[in-house]
């Protein structure tokens, strides 16, 4: 059995591939780099040719193939390698006939909590201000969701002053605990938005609303600074959606404060290499809280590995019900009472729908910076 092509599509803003082997065998996977995804469909091809006639049950060898094969590695390599491996995964459990999770292990949970971006359910209105966040909080309690992570920025935070700031987001936390009670799980989001200082005095003043973790403070580009937080907070700490090797993420084990390490299974290299970055993480007592960048086939993906990772937390998500997403697969993971439901087929359980699609081109979108009334770029 040898691999025989791979094709690639972009869509939205993912890198979704085919792998057919020789038999006809194929699986399908998805990795994101997201304002760069055009980049990751040229590497994959790249990759395609290194790794055309290799053995697909050999997933740990073609991992390195593609990964050691030059010595320049970025974020956009593991984007292809996470989608071409998760396909590998696909094919090794269509001919055993047994789930992803079974290879993995097998199930050590029944199933898998949710946590809800509270952005991407609203209640019609945007979340804006302490009674627009609060209102969409308890619309994600109603529904049925035990947890929810949110960024608690107002809209032009970027021209507050420090003290504006800190007491706007404090507010905001406060109306959100406010609505959901002590039963429920919240997550805080800063998305880099903060410098070390300023991310400090803000994690200090929401101590007494108890959040579950908070999340990438300060830019992932300094590993001492990072440590610096941690060190100065009471906040268990979670980190590393932007990073893409155990190597970097063994770095964060060993700072003070971290209690949830985010690999994403699109970007940080698949099931192979996410499952090595969790037992390193379990070796610190750390949790596996993964980043999600919210394409259908890496939640599948996402809900077969923790089914079967001891040291796993919960999957973040957004609503994919009657959403483009579920027209271009041939089904989503089940969710039931805020848990997702791990499927029980050969492979990820999981399909493409071509003709759907290329009905969503990729987005390239607009960046994750905004730029303050000086001409200056906010932090992020």
């Amino acid at each position: 059995m040898k691999i025989e092509k791979i094709e690639t599509w972009l869509v939205s803003k993912w890198l979704t591939v085919r792998v057919t082997c020789d038999d006809g065998t194929y699986g399908v996977g998805e990795g994101n780099f997201w304002s760069y995804a055009d980049a990751t469909e040229v590497i994959a091809h790249r990759i395609g040719d290194d790794i055309r006639g290799l053995d697909p049950r050999d997933v740990d060898r073609i991992w390195n193939t593609a990964y050691r094969k030059y010595s320049f590695r970025s974020s956009a390599i593991t984007a292809v390698l996470s989608a071409i491996d998760i396909a590998l995964w696909d094919i090794k459990g269509k001919r055993l006939g047994a789930p992803v999770w079974d290879l993995l292990g097998g199930k050590v949970r029944d199933r898998v909590r949710a946590i809800v971006l509270l952005g991407s359910i609203g209640y019609g209105k945007p979340t804006v201000d302490p009674d627009t966040f609060a209102a969409a909080a308890k619309n994600a309690k109603d529904i049925g969701y035990t947890a929810l992570k949110m960024t608690p920025f107002s809209p032009g935070w970027g021209e507050m002053a420090h003290g504006e700031l800190i007491r706007n987001n404090v507010a905001i936390v406060e109306a959100v605990r406010e609505a959901v009670g002590w039963d429920f799980d919240i997550g805080i989001e800063i998305h880099r938005n903060m410098a070390p200082g300023q991310s400090v005095v803000f994690a200090q003043q929401i101590e007494k609303f108890l959040p579950y973790f908070y999340e990438d403070p300060i830019a992932a580009d300094s590993v001492m600074s990072m440590g610096y937080v941690g060190d100065k907070i009471n906040l268990p700490l979670a980190i590393g959606e932007r990073n893409n090797t155990l190597w970097e993420f063994r770095e964060y084990c060993t700072l003070p404060g971290v209690n949830f390490l985010k690999p994403d299974i699109g970007l940080a290299g698949g099931f192979t290499h996410v499952k090595k970055i969790a037992a390193v993480a379990e070796s610190f007592h750390q949790r596996i809280l993964p980043h999600h960048f919210l394409g259908p086939i890496a939640n599948m993906a996402l809900t077969h590995i923790a089914t079967a990772t001891p040291n796993w937390d919960m999957n973040e998500f957004a609503p994919e019900a009657g959403t483009f997403k579920e027209d271009i697969v041939t089904n989503i993971v089940e969710l039931k009472d805020g848990f997702f439901i791990p499927p029980e087929g050969p492979g990820l359980g999981i399909d493409i729908n071509v003709e759907e699609m290329v009905k969503h081109p990729y987005e390239a979108g607009a960046g994750e910076s905004s730029r303050r009334s000086d001409g200056s770029l906010t932090l992020g």
